[in-house]
C-alpha cells in the first residue's frame, strides 16, 4: 500500500477515484518536466494529508494520460481542477497557495476542521 495520500489516476481509474468519490476531489493535472508542478506538489499533498477522509486528491500525469488531458481542456500545467458530486466545480491553472487550492473545495467540504499538516504550518 502506498504511504502517499496522493493517488495517480488514469483514464481507467478515473471514474472510481473523482466521479464516484463521496468527497470533494482536487485533481492535480501535471508532468514530470514541469518545474511549477514540482512547486505545487508539496502542497498539494499537505492538503491531502489533512483531508483524509474529508478530502482527495489525485494526479493525473498528462503526458501519460492525453485523452483526460484533452476531456478536461487542459491547456497548461500544473491544472488544479476540484470535483465535488463527480461535477467540476472549480479550477486553477497554475501555482498557487494551500488557502486558495482548499478554497476551491470549501463549500463542499464535510462539517470539521482540516488540521494543518506540520509541513505547511
Amino acid at each position: 500500500m502506498s504511504t502517499t495520500p496522493v493517488r495517480s489516476v488514469t483514464a481507467q481509474t478515473f471514474e472510481a477515484e473523482v466521479a464516484s468519490a463521496a468527497v470533494p476531489v482536487l485533481v492535480d493535472f501535471t508532468a514530470t518536466w514541469c518545474p511549477p508542478c514540482r512547486v505545487l506538489a508539496p502542497i498539494l499533498h499537505a492538503i491531502a494529508a489533512e483531508g483524509v477522509g474529508r478530502l482527495k486528491v489525485v494526479e493525473v500525469n498528462g503526458d501519460d494520460e492525453p485523452g483526460l488531458a484533452v476531456r478536461f481542456g487542459i491547456r497548461g500545467f500544473p491544472t488544479v481542477i476540484a470535483f465535488a458530486g463527480g461535477k467540476e466545480v472549480a479550477r486553477h491553472v497554475g501555482v498557487t497557495n494551500r488557502d486558495k487550492l482548499l478554497q476551491m473545495v470549501r463549500a463542499h467540504l464535510p462539517p470539521g476542521e482540516l488540521r494543518p499538516h506540520a509541513a505547511t504550518a
